[in-house]
C-alpha cells in the first residue's frame, strides 16, 4: 500500500492535469484499501480472504457544468485519458447553479488534527484464525447453543487522500479490526439465532474473542421459547445495540439535501424543541481512535465537534456545499464522498448523551411493555416520520425484563418518539453512532 503522502501526491497530480486540460475547478479523491478476513465454522476453516484495491475519482467543472469519472488503474496514460474524458463529459452536462467546490475561504489551511486512527499493526492470518476459532468456541460452549453460523476476524488498513484546485491537499490512514460470532440455539421450529461483534481502530482495543463469543451464545439462548402477549399502546425500550438506529433516522432528516428537496419530517424543525430538554446529540470527528474520526470532510473543510441537539433543540442542518448554496447557508464540514459522484453528507462519531437513571430505574414503573433487541425491515417514511418495523426482544412485566418475544411489530411516528425519549445512564462508545438504552411511551406494539 501507498503511504498517505504518496496518496496525496497522486491526487495532486490529477488536479494538475485537470487544470492543464482547461477545468475551471476540480477535486480528486484517492482511496486505497487492504484487508484480510478469516472465517471459521464448527471448528473448521471456512474461508480466508485477502483483498487489496485502489481507486481514484476526479470531478471537473466547466463553469456550472460538471462531470465525475473514476479509475482503478493508476497507469499515467489511463489517467491522462480519464482527464480528457471528464472534460468532454462536463462540457456536455446540464448546468447546475448550486454545483461547485467548497468556498475557498472555508477550506482547512492548518495541519490536520491528529485522530490516532492507525496503529500500524498487521496481524497475520494465523492470529486472525485463532481469534475466529476462540470466538466461535466460546459461543458454542454456552449451554443451549446447538449450531453455529461461524466466527470471524478481520484486519485492514485504508488510505484516503483529497485534493482540490483551490488549494486543499490532505491525506490520512486508518486501521480497522473486527471479531464476531453468530450461533443458533434450540432445536427444530424452536431455533433462534443471535450474534455479537466488536470493531475498533486499534488492535489492542478489541474485545477478547472469548467475550464476544460468550455474548453471542448467551443472546441466542435468551431468545428461546418466545411467548405471545397482549398487543396495544405500551412503553417500548430500545437496547443500546439498536437504539442508535433512531439517531440514524434523525441524521437523515437533518441532511441538507433532504431539507432542500423538502423530503424531511423535520423540515420546519430548525431551532425548535425536537427532543426532551435533557437530551444532547453530539458529533465528535476528532475522537481519538474513533471509528469515523477524520480531520477534514469530503470537500476539504475542517471538521469540528458539533452539538446537533442542544438541550433538546435542533441547532443546524448538516450540509455539503451544494445543498448549503441551495438553502442560502454555509457548509458545515459534514461532506462525505466516494470516488464516484458528488459529495453527500454524513456524521462521524455521533452520540446521544447518557441520562441520569439506570436501566433498571428506566423500566421499573412499566407494567406491560417490550424491551427491543432486534429490528427487522426498513418501514420508515422519511417524509412523514411514520415508523413501523418488525422487532424481537423481551416482555417487560411489572418493571422486570422477562420472557422473549419475536415476530412483533412496533409502530409510531418519529416526531412523537423523539419528543418522548428518555435515555438511561449506560452510554458506551462501541459503534460509530452510539446511544444509551432509550424508552418511549408513544408506540403501538402488535404480536406476531
Amino acid at each position: 500500500m501507498l503511504e498517505p503522502q504518496e496518496a496525496q501526491d497522486r491526487a495532486d497530480a490529477l488536479i494538475s492535469q485537470a487544470k492543464k486540460a482547461g477545468a475551471d475547478a476540480a477535486d480528486a479523491i484517492y482511496v486505497c484499501d487492504a484487508s484480510t478476513q478469516v472465517s471459521m465454522r464448527l471448528g473448521n476453516l471456512e474461508d480466508v480472504e485477502r483483498s487489496e484495491g485502489e481507486e481514484i475519482g476526479l470531478r471537473v467543472f466547466a463553469g456550472k457544468r460538471s462531470a465525475t469519472v473514476s479509475s482503478s488503474n493508476m497507469d499515467p496514460e489511463i489517467l491522462s485519458a480519464l482527464v480528457g474524458r471528464a472534460m468532454d463529459m462536463a462540457r456536455e452536462a446540464p448546468e447546475d447553479q448550486y454545483a461547485g467546490l467548497a468556498p475557498e475561504e472555508l477550506i482547512l489551511k492548518s495541519d490536520p488534527y491528529p485522530i490516532d486512527g492507525d496503529d500500524g499493526a498487521d496481524p497475520d492470518p494465523a492470529l486472525l484464525r485463532e481469534m475466529a476459532l476462540k470466538a466461535e468456541d466460546a459461543a458454542r460452549a454456552v449451554q443451549g447453543v446447538t449450531n453455529s453460523e461461524g466466527g470471524g476476524a478481520s484486519a485492514g488498513r485504508s488510505i484516503v487522500a483529497l485534493a482540490t484546485s483551490h488549494g486543499f491537499s490532505g491525506a490520512y490512514s486508518t486501521s480497522g479490526y473486527s471479531c464476531h460470532a453468530s450461533v443458533i440455539a434450540g432445536e427444530g421450529d424452536g431455533m433462534e439465532r443471535d450474534y455479537a461483534y466488536d470493531s475498533t481502530r486499534h488492535f489492542e482495543d478489541l474485545d477478547t474473542p472469548e467475550t464476544i463469543g460468550k455474548e453471542a451464545g448467551e443472546r441466542a439462548v435468551s431468545r428461546l421459547n418466545p411467548v405471545d402477549f397482549k398487543s396495544g399502546a405500551m412503553p417500548v425500550v430500545f437496547d443500546p445495540r439498536i437504539s442508535n438506529s433512531l439517531l440514524g433516522h434523525f441524521v437523515g432528516a437533518i441532511a441538507g439535501s433532504s431539507i432542500a428537496r423538502k423530503t424531511s419530517f423535520l423540515l420546519e424543525a430548525l431551532d425548535t424543541q425536537v427532543f426532551d430538554s435533557a437530551i444532547n446529540i453530539i458529533d465528535c470527528p476528532h475522537r481519538k481512535r474513533g471509528l469515523r474520526s477524520k480531520a477534514f470532510d469530503g470537500e476539504g473543510l475542517p471538521t469540528a465537534k458539533t452539538k446537533l441537539i442542544d438541550n433538546g433543540r435542533l441547532t443546524q442542518w448538516i450540509m455539503e456545499s451544494a445543498s448549503a448554496r441551495q438553502l442560502g447557508m454555509q457548509p458545515t464540514g459534514h461532506a462525505s464522498r466516494g470516488v464516484g459522484g458528488a459529495p453527500g453528507v454524513s456524521v462521524t462519531n455521533l452520540h446521544m448523551n447518557a441520562g441520569s437513571v439506570t436501566k433498571a430505574e428506566l423500566i421499573k414503573d412499566i407494567k406491560h411493555g417490550v424491551y427491543i433487541t432486534e429490528l427487522i425491515g426498513q418501514g420508515v417514511n422519511p417524509v412523514t416520520g411514520d415508523y413501523s418495523r418488525g422487532a424481537g426482544g423481551f416482555l417487560i412485566t411489572d418493571g422486570e425484563i422477562g420472557a422473549p418475544v419475536s415476530e412483533i411489530t412496533i409502530a409510531g411516528n418519529l416526531k412523537d418518539m423523539f419528543a418522548s425519549l428518555i435515555p438511561a445512564d449506560d452510554l458506551e462508545y462501541r459503534y460509530a453512532v452510539n446511544a444509551p438504552t432509550l424508552r418511549t411511551d408513544s408506540m403501538t406494539v402488535a404480536g406476531g
